[in-house]
């Protein structure tokens, strides 16, 4: 297995936009000891996000760090009258822009039973929104992240060895495809492992 160290990520990796379809190893763990959250590994091995959420008991805000711990989102939770939103504030040069949220999901009703789909709203700090989906069928870890004309720009699920055996619940892996934000389907993966109680 490769060594684990982080690194100064590559030019293209550090705009956070891929430019070629890039897989990830998501390890459901904070490095930090008796914290809660998650670390981001991409191919060879360098940690490039991750999430430290302190204050256990409280999830209704936490940080999505790049490997410096540079906040690149702030994740809100807020209660509506009937339902639960969540909304992800960008980071620019230590700065949270409070103004409108970078995206937003909420759950979406009518969907069969062991089936979750959530809405996400994106660009509402643009202007410009557009919609992605979440969808889950088979566990709480597996999921697939749609554009708003139902390809696959993401996709998440247990990891396996390279001889097929499981690493388990909280090692999984994310493809993401060429030419999309990396910081902000991470972001998306963060609010989906919230609401499921991953994190």
């Amino acid at each position: 297995m490769a060594r684990v160290h982080p690194q100064a990520l590559s030019s293209s990796a550090s705009s956070y936009v891929t430019s070629r379809q890039e897989t990830f190893t998501i390890w459901m763990k904070s490095l930090v000891l008796s914290g809660k959250g998650c670390t981001v590994f991409d191919s060879n091995g360098q940690i490039v996000y991750r999430v430290d959420n302190y204050n256990c008991k409280c999830r209704n805000e936490v940080y999505l760090m790049d490997f410096t711990g540079k906040i690149l989102f702030t994740i809100r939770r807020t209660k509506l009258k009937l339902s639960r939103l969540w909304e992800g504030y960008r980071s620019t040069s230590n700065e949270i822009h409070q103004q409108k949220p970078g995206f937003q999901v909420r759950k979406t009703s009518g969907i069969s039973v062991g089936a979750s789909s959530y809405e996400v709203i994106l660009g509402l700090d643009k202007n410009q929104p557009c919609r992605y989906k979440i969808e889950s069928w088979t566990s709480k870890s597996a999921c697939k992240i749609l554009d708003q004309f139902g390809g696959t720009i993401a996709e998440v699920k247990r990891k396996k060895s390279t001889c097929g055996v499981d690493l388990g619940n909280d090692v999984l892996t994310m493809v993401v495809e060429p030419n999309i934000d990396l910081s902000l389907i991470m972001g998306l993966i963060v609010v989906y492992s919230l609401i499921q109680n991953k994190m």
